[in-house]
């Protein structure tokens, strides 16, 4: 792919250049909101405390960054993907969900509300846990309930102000307007992990920089592959005839990795909860409970093997989960009945759902166990390397490559729409 080409063809279309723009703007917006602190907090002390933490720095990844400087976007949009999982999970639990999730443009506007009105609870809820976190920490000193409600608010503001952002983006700008706001916070704080391990530079670690590039290189390129790897499934059509008299064929097209950074979004979730629980309980006047937490912390600390073979088994576990969800056998195997469709050498109907859970939960393996090992890449990294200021985690490379290639396929498709109708229009 010529992407220089590509690059000087789209700044010649108009409509092109306006949507570019018009993302650019937005990033420029949301890059001054994520400097603007909410008032009474210690921002020295925090990004300390962001430095030593893993845990924390992978939650300021899906902020966009905007939480190492408890910005009024501090929050990011967390609240609005954990309330999209959750609408996803409903779904299996509430066929009225199933089925207004099949109703077309309609039915996913309606879902996307209920997304929306779910957001706002959960931005609450997680404002406050912060708020008990950096005040367990001293980041936070004790404040008066006007205050609290002050900082809640202004949090749980600037999350739905991210959200509307984001939305602009996927209807007038480029890209997935989600995608592209955690992608613009993740680009956004490379110079400044760049110039962070430009202070503290000693030529004895020329050697470690130079595996972190090796690795690097290597995980970009292995993201690309399994992003773009697919598993074509051929398809004939029985009632349907082809240009040279014979039947029509298709193929179903698997993807390596069909879940995409979600499984990692859903593990996170659930191995912060020991280390969040443990910071709410350190200061315990328990003695037992102060105990558990301390214990917990160092349990669950992301050098301790505990920590990675968990975060690892739950990635692959989620991995599988929500390929099942997403790859819908079933639904698929019918839809082909109703068309005059088949496999070759493969009955339809439940034959047909058996023979592609049977290649998508092989297929599935190799995914599930490539995002494991992104997952945990960080603390292999810092092993190897001793390198903690560059590290951005294998999620951010992940996040940064899927974005850049769906991108640049969507600005391809709308290349090819644009020559199209012009070719329609001159030979009309």
């Amino acid at each position: 792919m010529n992407y220089f080409g590509l690059i000087t063809k789209v700044f010649k279309v108009k409509e092109l250049r306006k949507k570019i723009f018009f993302t650019a703007l937005i990033f420029l917006v949301f890059r001054i909101f994520a400097h603007v602190p909410v008032p009474g907090v210690d921002i020295t002390s925090l990004k300390a405390l962001f430095s030593q933490s893993q845990l924390l720095s992978l939650l300021d990844i899906f902020s966009g960054g905007t939480l190492a400087n408890f910005s009024v976007m501090s929050l990011g949009l967390n609240p609005y993907i954990n309330a999209s999982i959750i609408i996803q999970l409903l779904q299996l639990v509430f066929p009225k969900l199933e089925e207004l999730a099949k109703e077309g443009e309609a039915g996913r506007e309606k879902i996307n509300q209920y997304t929306r009105y779910l957001t706002v609870p959960l931005t609450v809820l997680q404002a406050f846990g912060m708020y008990i976190l950096l005040r367990n920490s001293k980041i936070i000193t004790e404040v008066s309930p006007i205050t609290l409600l002050t900082m809640i608010a202004t949090m749980a503001a600037g999350t739905i102000f991210l959200m509307w952002l984001g939305e602009l983006i996927s209807e007038k700008g480029i890209g997935n307007g989600i995608s592209m706001v955690i992608f613009a916070g993740i680009v956004g704080r490379l110079p400044i992990k760049l110039f962070q391990t430009a202070s503290v530079f000693d030529p004895s670690q020329f050697r470690n920089i130079l595996i972190f590039v090796a690795m690097a290189i290597i995980v970009i390129i292995s993201i690309v592959i399994t992003t773009e790897a697919r598993r074509p499934i051929s398809v004939r059509y029985s009632g349907r005839i082809n240009a040279q008299g014979t039947g029509a064929t298709g193929y179903i097209p698997l993807r390596l990795n069909q879940a995409g950074v979600i499984p990692i979004i859903f593990a996170v979730s659930l191995i912060l909860l020991p280390t969040t629980f443990a910071r709410f309980f350190e200061k315990s006047p328990n003695i037992f409970l102060a105990n558990l937490a301390q214990n917990m912390q160092r349990i669950f600390d992301p050098q301790n093997i505990v920590y990675n073979v968990t975060y690892f088994l739950l990635v692959v576990a989620f991995t599988y989960f929500y390929t099942t969800v997403a790859f819908n056998t079933k639904q698929i195997s019918e839809m082909l009945m109703k068309q005059g469709g088949f496999i070759p050498g493969i009955r339809p109907g439940s034959p047909t759902k058996s023979y592609l859970d049977h290649v998508s939960l092989r297929i599935t393996l190799f995914g599930a166990l490539f995002l494991g090992a992104i997952a945990i890449l960080p603390s292999i990294g810092q092993k190897l390397t001793g390198l903690s200021t560059l590290l951005i985690g294998g999620t951010g490379l992940l996040i940064v490559v899927s974005v850049v290639l769906e991108t640049s396929k969507q600005i391809e498709s709308l290349l090819v729409m644009r020559d199209y109708e012009s070719f329609l229009k001159k030979n009309k």
